[in-house]
């Protein structure tokens, strides 16, 4: 299982040198450069060479390429051309905000999805498992977007509870706890979005995952040793039929990193995906090409504790 792990990790690890070599040739093979996005009728032809020279687009593609490559391999992406800073310094800042709205987004989406599937299996087919099958299929279905505008307009505009966009608020708060308090209000719109656009997926997976279950025999002589039904369906039924839900928590992994674009551009959330829409919109080739290797990393890194979570939970697998 150790050997098939690691040959799992190298197999990653060339998929993101083949995605991260993909990005940097089609974003320098694309008509344009930075000298003509800035070109302007007063700036001097050798003005406009110098700074072609300063960001080495005036060498090679093939020069180029081994210079960016061996600049990944020692951790020196370039510099922003949109933020006038070294690329790390702009991802080292809005990751951790990523990062913070994600997990509680995903928290909360874990936690509605497997209350919403614990309150369907209980009677199925009943008044409530209808009920809240049409609610997971209609938050599964309904864009971000969507959900996002209802939310601000009920919460933000229609009973202004909370803050509409941004982090923090205009002025700076006194002590710790205020500014728990301010950055928690400021997180509470786009974290509901990200759990309620997302609980339906779980909910409706562990639903029939859990049915499943209670049809096996382990269930069937636990209730007939006169366990109660809560007891087998929480202790016996649950932890079996959530075990995939390892694989969901690792793939969940890219979007800690990159956050999700329309949700951060939405609430002008400062983080991942707000960077990489900035850089999109203003051809920013080195922030696009590092954005581009974090996330592939991430997506690859989660596939990969999946498989590993999972053979862990599972001695099955690892036999």
């Amino acid at each position: 299982m150790t050997a098939r792990l690691f040959r799992r990790l190298f197999a990653s690890l060339l998929v993101v040198w083949a995605v991260a070599s993909a990005t940097f040739f089609l974003a320098s093979l694309a008509p344009g450069d930075l000298a003509t996005k800035l070109a302007d009728p007063r700036i001097p032809p050798a003005a406009r060479e110098r700074l072609r020279e300063h960001y080495g687009l005036h060498r090679p593609l093939g020069q180029r390429y081994l210079a960016w490559l061996s600049g990944v391999v020692t951790g020196n992406l370039g510099d922003s051309f949109l933020y006038r800073r070294p690329v790390t310094q702009v991802l080292a800042q809005a990751l951790p905000n990523t990062a913070l709205l994600a997990s509680v987004g995903l928290g909360l989406e874990l936690v509605l999805g497997v209350v919403l599937g614990l309150v369907q299996v209980r009677r199925p087919h009943g008044f409530w498992d209808r009920v809240l099958s049409a609610f997971s299929l209609i938050a599964y279905a309904v864009p971000t977007f969507l959900v996002a505008a209802g939310l601000l307009w009920l919460f933000a505009y229609r009973w202004p509870v909370f803050p509409a966009s941004h982090m923090t608020g205009l002025t700076a708060p006194a002590d710790f706890w205020t500014t728990l308090a301010d950055r928690a209000r400021h997180l509470a719109l786009p974290a509901i979005t990200v759990g309620v656009t997302g609980c339906g997926a779980v909910a409706r997976y562990l639903r029939g995952a859990l049915l499943d279950e209670q049809a096996q025999a382990y269930i069937l002589g636990a209730l007939a040793r006169g366990a109660s039904r809560r007891r087998v369906l929480l202790l016996h039924a649950l932890p079996n039929a959530a075990l995939p839900l390892l694989t969901v928590l690792g793939l969940s992994l890219p979007f800690l990193v990159s956050g999700t674009l329309v949700i951060e551009v939405l609430f002008s959330w400062p983080g991942m995906g707000q960077v990489f829409y900035s850089a999109v919109t203003a051809r920013d080739i080195p922030l696009i090409q590092a954005a581009t290797i974090l996330v592939t990393a991430a997506v690859v890194a989660g596939n990969w504790l999946a498989d590993a979570a999972y053979a862990l939970a599972d001695p099955r697998i690892r036999r």
